[in-house]
């Protein structure tokens, strides 16, 4: 049974950093491609980033480049969000998902495109 299960949330202080983590079972991370999405208060769930299973390419969206970095540890089949400089708007419930149907597209992936989900973790950044 496919199965996806977030940690690593918390409250930080603007300009701090958090290291999220996203444990699969029931599959590997070779034949999925992973993408981390956000959903805060009110608004439409988001993709953050993603990593396609085939060449291991990354995708970012504009309000996180530079400052959020997507890697996946194929051995441990777990794939990790490090966000760095959090700002307040980054705020929000963090989820990861995968997709073997949608693996190979070359973009940032849309909620859509995913298969499987995981519960989340909040991410709030206050000071």
């Amino acid at each position: 049974q496919v199965q996806l299960v977030e940690s690593g949330g918390g409250l930080v202080q603007p300009g701090g950093s958090l290291r999220l983590s996203c444990a699969a079972s029931g599959f590997t991370l070779d034949d999925y491609a992973i993408g981390w999405f956000r959903q805060a208060p009110g608004k439409e769930r988001e993709g953050v980033s993603c990593v396609r299973s085939s060449d291991g390419n990354t995708y970012y969206a504009d309000s996180v480049k530079g400052r959020f970095t997507i890697s996946r540890d194929n051995a441990k089949n777990t794939v990790y969000l490090q966000m760095n400089g959090l700002k307040p708007e980054d705020t929000a419930v963090y989820y990861c998902a995968a997709t073997g149907r949608r693996r190979y597209i070359r973009r940032l992936y849309t909620p859509g495109d995913m298969d499987y989900w995981g519960e989340g973790t909040l991410v709030t950044v206050s000071s």
